[in-house]
Order: C-alpha cells, then sequence, then structure tokens
C-alpha cells in the first residue's frame, strides 16, 4: 500500500485538499494516493519526465504501461480520473498551461457475454412442479410453466410477456394467436414482431386459460395476472422463476433474461441462422446478436475440450 510520504510536495499538497475540502473517504484517498504512485513512477522511468511537463503522449504511453501490466480497463479509468483531476488542480493554480490528460481514455472493458442455460437445465425448469411449499396452487404452477415455456420458446422480453393481453385489439401491446401459433409483441423502439410458438408453448398457454378465469379479475385484460388477478408485474415474473428454478434443482440464479438468452443461444447452435435469430430477438442490429456466436464457440469450446483425445486437460 503506498504512503502519501512516499509523493512528491506538491501532489501530496493536492491529496490534502481532496481530504480537507472534498472530504473525500480514506478508501478513496488511498486509491487517490496509490494512482498518484503510478504516476510518479511512470514518470520518473527513463526517459524521465517532469510532470508539469508531461505531454498528451506520455500520458497515452503510461497508460498503454498500465495496461500492459495487466491493469483491468476499469481500474485504469479510476487512475485516469484522478491524474485528470490532479493537473485540473495544477492548472487552477497556474501551474501547467494545459491538462495532458484530456482527451486520454481507458482501453475500452470487455461486454461480459451474456449467461444461457444449458439445453437440459432450460428442459427442466420448464417440467419442474411447484414447490408445494410455498403456497402454489395448480393455477399458479399452469401459469408459471406458461410464462417459462413462453420466454425460452418465444425469446421474449420480460416486458414483452407481462403486456400479452387475452386478444388482439387496438389497444392490445401483444397477443398470442392460439390458431397461427405465433406471438405478436410489442418491443423495443415500439417495433412490432411475430414469432412462433411452438407446441409445447401453445399447449401451455391452454392450460393456463383453463384455469386464469378463477384468478383474474373481472375485465382484466392482461393475459398473465397476479393473485390478486391484476397484471403480472416484471418484478413478479423474476421472483416466481426464481422460486421455480429452485425447485427445478437448477444451480445457477435464472432470471427472465436469461430464458432469452438461452432460446437465441440454442437456436444459433442448431441452426447456424444469425439472420433468422436477429429477427426472431427483434434485434435492429446484427451486431447485437452477433454476441451469441461467441456463446456457441464457447459451447463447442467445452464439447471440444471434454470429449477430443487432443484436448488440454486442466
Amino acid at each position: 500500500m503506498t504512503s502519501a510520504a512516499e509523493l512528491q510536495p506538491d501532489i501530496r499538497e493536492h491529496l490534502q485538499h481532496l481530504q480537507v475540502e472534498r472530504r473525500l473517504a480514506p478508501r478513496t484517498l488511498q486509491l487517490y494516493t496509490d494512482a498518484f504512485e503510478r504516476l510518479q513512477r511512470l514518470a520518473s522511468a527513463a526517459p524521465a519526465v517532469a510532470l508539469r511537463q508531461a505531454q498528451p503522449h506520455h500520458l497515452r504511453r503510461w497508460t498503454a504501461q498500465l495496461h500492459g501490466e495487466g491493469l483491468a480497463p476499469r481500474s485504469i479509468a479510476l487512475i485516469l480520473s484522478a491524474w485528470r483531476g490532479l493537473y485540473r488542480w495544477w492548472g487552477r493554480e497556474g501551474l501547467v498551461a494545459a491538462n495532458p490528460v484530456d482527451g486520454v481514455r481507458a482501453p475500452k472493458a470487455p461486454k461480459p457475454l451474456p449467461k444461457a442455460l444449458s439445453v437440459d437445465d432450460a428442459v427442466a425448469l420448464a417440467d419442474a412442479t411447484a414447490d408445494s411449499s410455498d403456497g402454489s396452487s395448480p393455477a399458479l404452477s399452469a401459469r408459471d410453466q406458461c410464462m417459462v415455456e413462453l420466454l425460452y420458446g418465444c425469446g421474449l422480453r420480460v416486458g414483452e410477456l407481462v403486456a400479452l393481453d387475452l386478444g388482439a385489439g387496438a389497444a392490445a401491446a401483444g397477443w398470442i394467436d392460439l390458431a397461427d401459433a405465433s406471438a405478436h409483441v410489442l418491443g423495443k423502439g415500439s417495433k412490432r414482431r411475430s414469432v412462433p410458438v411452438g407446441a409445447p408453448a401453445l399447449k401451455a398457454v391452454r392450460d393456463w386459460l383453463a384455469l386464469r378465469p378463477g384468478i383474474a379479475a373481472p375485465g382484466e385484460t392482461a393475459l398473465f395476472v397476479s393473485q390478486r388477478g391484476t397484471r403480472l408485474t416484471a418484478s413478479q415474473v423474476r421472483s416466481r422463476l426464481k422460486r421455480r428454478a429452485i425447485a427445478a434443482g437448477l444451480p445457477t440464479h435464472v432470471h427472465p433474461h436469461m430464458l432469452r438468452h438461452s432460446f437465441a443461444s440454442h437456436l444459433l447452435q442448431s441452426s447456424g441462422d444469425l439472420r433468422a435469430v436477429q429477427e426472431l430477438l427483434g434485434h435492429a442490429n446484427i451486431t447485437t446478436t452477433q454476441v451469441y456466436t461467441q456463446l456457441d464457440f464457447g459451447h463447442l469450446s467445452k464439447v471440444y475440450d471434454a470429449a477430443h483425445p487432443r484436448a488440454r486437460k486442466r
């Protein structure tokens, strides 16, 4: 851990300013101290540069060195923020003519891949029976199974799911056409799309519709309703899905969007048709859909590692 005493006097003065005037927390002050130690160390390495004479190209080189040392983009962004504040303070004091950190950016952090269930886990979730300890009635169990079938079988967003109504109409945001075996939803950007509904999902919808009148409030148009008879909310769907995943014995936390990811990943693994998956998901740009090609490659890598004689054993 870096001590402020190891820093040059004008940087220590800035830290004092941050502590007294800005009232930064001790943990934040320590992070800033570490950032300034790195700055001082990088500037003193050959060819040495006086900190107040540093130019943007120096800061870019030092940022690249931090990245080369293995620092994560988020950590580098925090360090640059501390450096930028130091030079800004020096500028107000008339000690530097310009801020050399302005325009210097941390490397982009890689976007985490969406998590998807395995096919076996997705099927287990759909086939799970309700845990009687949570007070689920047969109607609520049928409703929950229907929701899982539509989230996983159609790749719906949770907002699209809860917006489904009993039938088509001027005010309906979405509906299920049983005769045509299709779901019609209003997605992001108020864009409508239609997706096919498979046989298991159609059966689940019919089973739920047979029990829905015993729960729904009079005049309620929502396809999915709560115990109180009113339209189900997204948070309620998340809660019910979490319970169902526990009942199914799944080893991971399951949320509605994970089922959408699973739908896309499994469909791409089977078909290889990226354009079709884009259309079914309602993505405006295919680059959004391309993340699932990385998921697919990850699946293939796992199969290779587990089965191929030349795979590197960990």
